[in-house]
This record gives C-alpha cells, structure tokens and sequence, in this order.
C-alpha cells in the first residue's frame, strides 16, 4: 500500500484528492512544466476522472496524477506532474502507485512525455506509437471543396453514433466521456446512407482550441471533418494530436499551419492497442486523440 506522507529532504508531502484541490494551484502546477492546462481545462478533467495531489507543509500542490475510466477493462493515466524542484525525488512514483491501486485489474494506456518514459518503463508500460503534437496559427486553411456524403455540423442527436464509431476506433465504448465532450465541443460528421462514416470534435482548450477526437476510415474521411474546422479558426491558435506521420491527412494538417511541435510515446499496460483493434480492414480509427491525457 502507497504511504500517506512522502519524506522529501527537510519536510513531508502528503497526498490529498485532486477533487478538492484549489484550481489556481493545479494551473500554476502545470504551467511550472510547461504545459497549456488552463483552470477550466482542469476541471473538466476533474469532472470525467479521478486523482490525487501530493502537497507539502504549507499545503503548496507540488504533484498530481489523474486516471480516467473508459470502461470496465480500460483506464487512461494523464496529468502526471512533479513540479520542477521534487524531479528526480520519488514523487512522480508515489502517486503513479495510488493510480496503479485504483486501477488494479484494469487495461491501462497511457502518453509518455520523454521525460516520464524511465518511469513508465519501470511499472511495467510497453511503448507503442509515437504521438505527434500538431499546432500553431492556421494560416493556408484547405479551401471547401465537395466531400463524398453530406457534411454537415452535429447534434445531440448524434451522440449515440458517434459514441459507436469511436468505440470501433478507440477500442471501447466512451459514453460517458463522449457526453461531456459534445457538451463543450462543437463537431462535424461525415453522413452517407443517413450512416456517421467520420466525425471530428473541437473545443477550447490551453492557448485556443483542440480538435479531437477526429475518427475515420481513411484519409479523405478525416480530412473532410476536419477541414470546416481548420477554416473556423484561421488566423487563431489551433492543435491536434495524431499518431500519423505521413500520409494526405498530415500533409493537410501541417500544411495548414499546425507544425509538429513535439512528441509523446503511447504506452500500454495489460492489452496492447492492437487487442483493443475492431480487426475490419477498413474499419475506423482515431486520426486525432481527444488529448494525450484522455487519448
């Protein structure tokens, strides 16, 4: 069992639930990373998962760490942060093993910056692809052109298909998750025989908006929903998270402004990515994550 108080040199951390922690101080924890989590960015993390906080005497949030239940047999793992001056010192591992306790049984996917990847490795994560973080300022947006199918903006009335064409592409049905997210997103989907073939989400998040999740069947697909996207915020900040390198999907999305600016590992515990896969040749996949945190 994970202790309730870590020694760190002269004084003590102790853990607390990330729930109750003061939102000013999960922002400033992230921002001392360099990360773009803003408070409300934080929340509605707070609002689909769970998590704990490491503090120090004075009640300082110096750590966190954040599990996500994506259904009975898979879990997400994201937000774990050790402010700069504890790096090194343990506490990143200390609140990994509360995860790993609450989650114990359970399928686990996770993005690893380089940093954290010794760390990953050591509780036993297996590296899987490359995540490629995709943003700045769009400024050469793709022009409209005709999509094969109607495109057209969605509804709360297409949540349950949505939900079911993620659930192909994801690996499990996200319901819960999929919810909050029409409720803070606005999205395109991509419709032939009155069927959802594609759709792309988009949300404010960190320095603008992100688009994700962005699910398809192929290139022409994904790139149809998220074009209209692209075009809404020329001239704005603008990112998105894929696991493709090549192809006429990444050429559209770098061409239109949104460069590679870094890149994460996607690592697994238990079932790898390729159990969770549908198996159909030509079935959906995940084009954009929802975020490196949620995947």
């Amino acid at each position: 069992m994970p202790s309730e108080k870590l020694q760190i040199d002269a004084f003590a951390m102790a853990i607390g639930d990330a729930a109750d922690a003061d939102l000013e101080q999960l922002y400033a924890l992230s921002i001392s990373v360099g990360w773009p989590h803003r408070a409300e960015d934080w929340q509605f993390l707070r609002e689909v998962g769970k998590g704990v906080v490491a503090t120090d005497e004075i009640g300082r949030i110096m750590s966190s760490a954040m599990w996500f239940s994506q259904s009975a047999e898979l879990a997400t793992i994201g937000m774990v942060i050790t402010s700069p001056r504890l790096q090194t010192q343990g506490t990143g591992l200390w609140l990994m093993e509360y995860a790993l306790k609450d989650l114990a049984g359970v399928n686990l996917r996770l993005n690893a910056t380089r940093a954290a990847q010794r760390l990953y490795l050591s509780l036993g994560f297996k590296p899987e692809k490359t995540v490629y973080q995709c943003q700045g300022i769009v400024t050469n947006p793709p022009a409209e052109r005709p999509v094969s199918g109607e495109l057209r903006p969605m509804t709360d009335a297409d949540l349950a298909a949505a939900v079911t064409l993620d659930a192909a592409a994801f690996g499990v049905a996200r319901t819960r998750l999929m919810g909050k997210l029409f409720q803070h997103s606005r999205g395109y989907g991509l419709f032939r025989d009155g069927h959802l073939v594609a759709f792309a989400l988009c949300r404010r998040f960190g320095r603008g908006h992100v688009v994700g999740p962005i699910v398809a069947s192929n290139d022409e697909d994904a790139m149809a929903v998220v074009a209209p996207h692209i075009r809404n915020h020329e001239g704005q900040f603008l990112r998105l998270d894929t696991h493709f390198e090549a192809g006429e999907f990444a050429l559209l999305v770098v061409r239109s402004g949104l460069s590679v600016f870094d890149t994460v590992l996607t690592m697994s515990l238990g079932k790898s990515l390729a159990d969770f896969a549908s198996g159909e040749a030509d079935g959906p996949v995940t084009y954009s994550l929802v975020s490196q945190t949620l995947g």
